[in-house]
């Protein structure tokens, strides 16, 4: 038997509808070291999936020391914008392959859809207009980690979301992203649906490790997840 459509579906954007080549992840990293910092690769990956401010201020603080100050910090989200922008500019995001069909085959069904990410408003709209996703002609709603008062792994961008589309059971919510900050958020939520998804920054071996619902290869596999295309995928996948 399938489970019940969701009212919603809130899905991370990088590395869980937009491939943008973890080009996120190597900009933090380069703006942390040209402001100071010295993150190792565990010392990124722990950010995965996080609001970018509340990333590099963490990254800029050493242990026991003081945080930048917010004009500090200020500078360096900016530099950090500048730099993610040209590198987005150099080898341009586009959807994760067969993103875009799951979720106007939600859409058509019924389901709301829900963007939420770390990134800044003027990163995300860039994203949207190169994709073709602007207004609410493939999404419903679009929140961001400056939107809240506090990013992944708190639920608030996905209350944020269920507000903006008029959702009010959050069992009735499905949250799917590539992070263990997506799978923390969605369960701190209440989501009834929390899926990881290997398309992204997170494996089968990370993203096992935290409450979930199912593991799917990538988003394309949400309609048939939700009896919507063929057989129901497996609640989980192999490596």
């Amino acid at each position: 038997m399938t489970a019940p459509l969701p009212e919603l579906v809130v899905l991370d954007m990088a590395g869980t509808t937009i491939d943008e080549g973890l080009q996120v992840y190597r900009v933090l990293s380069e703006t942390a070291a040209a402001h100071g910092g010295s993150p190792s690769e565990a010392d990124i990956a722990r950010w995965h999936g996080s609001a970018k401010h509340e990333a590099l201020r963490a990254l800029l603080t050493p242990d026991g020391g003081t945080p930048p100050s917010d004009d500090v910090l200020e500078a360096v989200v900016a530099d950090f914008r500048a730099r993610l922008t040209a590198a987005y500019a150099e080898r341009p995001p586009r959807a994760l392959a067969g993103a875009g069909e799951a979720l106007a085959e939600l859409r058509a069904a019924g389901v709301r859809i829900a963007l939420n990410t770390g990134f800044d408003r003027d990163i995300v709209n860039s994203l949207l207009a190169a994709l073709g996703w602007e207004g609410d002609a493939v999404v419903d709603a679009v929140v961001c980690g400056s939107d809240v008062t506090t990013g992944r792994p708190a639920p608030f961008m996905i209350f944020h979301a269920m507000e903006q589309t008029g959702v009010t059971e959050v069992a009735r919510v499905l949250v799917a992203g590539d992070t263990p900050r997506d799978l923390e958020a969605g369960t701190n939520s209440g989501a009834g649906y929390v899926v990881g998804v290997l398309s992204g920054a997170g494996d089968v071996a990370e993203l096992g490790t935290h409450p979930h619902t199912h593991l799917l290869r990538s988003v394309a596999e949400l309609p048939a997840l939700l009896g919507l295309r063929g057989n129901a995928v497996s609640k989980a996948v192999s490596a």
